[in-house]
């Protein structure tokens, strides 16, 4: 993987818990950093709280140029996305 790009896998319940270990990995990025792809692979569940957390990361990978990208996202994320009109600001690929 380019060594500008940051991956994060996280597993299960994507929730506050998984939410806040996000945004610290994303406040200890450093400068050569240019993407972040979230893997939602092994994700079998988003709550309210993960994707408010989803949404704060957004905001603070913008305000450092850092692209945000989410991929292999499962149905019940997709709806969410989809509801609340997120996929239009949200980068989402099928996979990586």
């Amino acid at each position: 993987m380019d060594s500008q790009v940051k991956m994060i896998q996280p597993q299960g319940i994507f929730n506050s818990k998984n939410g806040q270990q996000l945004l610290e990995e994303v406040d200890q990025l450093t400068s050569d950093i240019k993407t972040i792809l979230i893997d939602f692979q092994d994700v079998t569940f988003m709550d309210s709280s993960g994707f408010s957390a989803l949404l704060v990361t957004l905001k603070t990978v913008r305000q450092k140029n850092v692209r945000l990208v989410i991929c292999s996202i499962n149905e019940q994320i997709k709806m969410i996305f989809d509801m609340t009109n997120t996929n239009q600001v949200f980068e989402v690929l099928p996979d990586q």
